[in-house]
């Protein structure tokens, strides 16, 4: 039997952190592996080093077959993608998501693939079945600058599907990934595997593809196999850390009233995104908002964080106020906290974690000012009540990605919100970090604030939430206004 990948006495440190100890892994052909786990303890960085975009000095072997028709490649699917301009910059900033839709500032998802398949050898018509698969055909033209995170996880997952390697390694498959376009995922992921590809997949899902037939965490350094039922079984353990004295407090509304819109619509040329859409939230509701991926659930709450242009075209009330009656966006922006992939893909990691949560404050990404002494305490007590006090000295960039998601979400709430919007804030977390983070977000709206939660699966879901809404193609299908239990909004 054919040793595709063979790894011995592997040992990585980061930071002088030792990471990998030891670590030896076998594949075989025929072998399909799911790598699972807790976040922090080494899946990316062991993805990395095999397919050599991490460094590191001990025998790794990959022994791709002669005989296949198959490209002799190991090929990564990070779980973010960073995409360029059309002049090569990379440093785009939140807003210019919606600012640039008018500006062909990148290229579209088409431009994109035709690129791809001419750097590859590949049949622009074998394509076709994989955008279907994945819900992506509709997106031929936009800009990858218009796309949500998931919908770059598609783009990604369909380059990699096109490609056909003999040995595939993704790092979230699902990442954003609605309910169906999981389902076609897997129907795509149990085809390629027929056809010879060999598969890794880092992730803690449980509805996977038929071919994995390979389950294994990384602990203490070193890989071990398990099953599959122990890698969705982490014990959960409640937070018992006390809410800061300051976050007790319900937020000081200017208005009784959240958010209104009244048959809001949103164009480009002639596509409309958004579609008669009359939606009211009140002081202290907790909102549940669903759709499909494509659905209009990003432009929908980038009106409400003012970061969409035509906000100032539509009838759009926020906290009491007409927009467009004066106010600037830092103005809307105090009233709201927010989080979301996109959100965390542009931010800057650069900065420590103090300095992240601090900057909620002012709501910019960077701290250009000194903190007064009642500020400064607030940040420490926060940080100890995420428990995040030994690493508040690191730098963002350094923490794990579920760490991450704790920091920025302890800068969203620093200023005690009267709005706080999650957008799809647990992708990328470990089940147990995501039942932590939830806790966390029902201990924190306890004091009276209003929430708008996005999110596709039960299991993912704080059980504050009393309202749901429910967009499809643009438009809203469900919305429900009396208080449900989380079995009922999820149904």
């Amino acid at each position: 039997m054919l040793k595709v990948v063979h790894i011995e006495n592997l040992n990585f440190k980061y930071q002088q952190k030792a990471v990998l100890r030891d670590l030896n892994w076998n594949i075989n052909s025929g072998e399909n592996w799911v790598l699972g786990g807790v976040s922090g303890s080494g899946k990316t960085t062991l993805a990395k080093i095999i397919v050599g975009l991490q460094h590191a000095t001990e025998t790794i072997k990959i022994n791709f077959n002669p005989n296949s028709n198959l490209p002799a490649k190991a090929l990564y699917v990070d779980s973010w993608y960073q995409f360029k301009s059309l002049e090569g910059v990379a440093n785009f900033y939140y807003q210019q998501r919606y600012t640039s839709k008018q500006a062909n500032e990148t290229l579209t998802v088409n431009a994109e693939l035709v690129s791809y398949a001419e750097e590859n050898g590949l049949h622009f018509e074998r394509v076709e079945s994989i955008l279907e698969a994945l819900k992506f055909s509709s997106f031929a033209n936009s800009q990858l600058i218009e796309l949500s995170s998931g919908e770059h996880k598609k783009l990604q997952l369909v380059k990699a599907l096109w490609l056909k390697p003999q040995l595939l390694i993704i790092d979230n498959p699902y990442t954003g990934l609605d309910v169906e376009s999981r389902k076609g995922l897997n129907i795509l992921l149990d085809q390629v595997t027929i056809e010879g590809v060999q598969l890794i997949l880092i992730c803690n899902d449980t509805e996977l593809p038929n071919a994995i037939n390979r389950f294994a965490e990384i602990k203490e350094g070193q890989l071990v196999a398990v099953n599959a039922i122990q890698i969705s079984s982490t014990n959960i353990k409640k937070h018992t850390r006390e809410i800061p004295d300051f976050l007790k407090e319900a937020p000081v509304y200017s208005s009784n009233n959240i958010l209104k819109m009244v048959d809001v619509g949103v164009y480009y040329g002639e596509k409309q995104v958004l579609k008669h859409i009359n939606w009211e939230v009140k002081a202290g509701e907790k909102w549940l908002l669903q759709g499909n991926n494509g659905s209009g659930k990003s432009t929908l709450l980038s009106l409400i964080n003012g970061d969409h242009p035509q906000s100032y075209a539509n009838e759009l009330y926020l906290f009491g106020n007409k927009r467009g009656s004066g106010e600037s966006i830092w103005e809307i922006k105090q009233h709201i906290g927010l989080i979301s992939p996109e959100f965390h893909w542009y931010f800057d990691v650069t900065l420590t974690v103090w300095q992240t949560i601090a900057s909620g404050f002012y709501d910019t990404v960077g701290l250009f000012q000194q903190l007064p002494y009642t500020k400064s305490t607030q940040v420490d007590e926060l940080a100890a009540y995420f428990g995040l006090t030994e690493s508040k000295n690191e730098l963002l960039s350094s923490l794990p990605l579920g760490k991450q998601r704790l920091v920025l979400l302890a800068r969203t709430i620093i200023k005690n919100p009267e709005l706080l919007i999650l957008d799809e804030p647990c992708q990328g977390l470990d089940q147990q970090q995501t039942k932590h983070f939830n806790q966390l977000i029902d201990e924190l709206c306890s004091n009276g604030m209003t929430l708008i939660y996005v999110g596709h699966f039960e299991s993912q879901l704080p059980k504050s939430l009393t309202h749901q809404l429910i967009l499809s193609n643009g438009e809203v299908i469900k919305n429900i206004k009396a208080y449900q239990t989380q079995k009922e909004l999820v149904k």
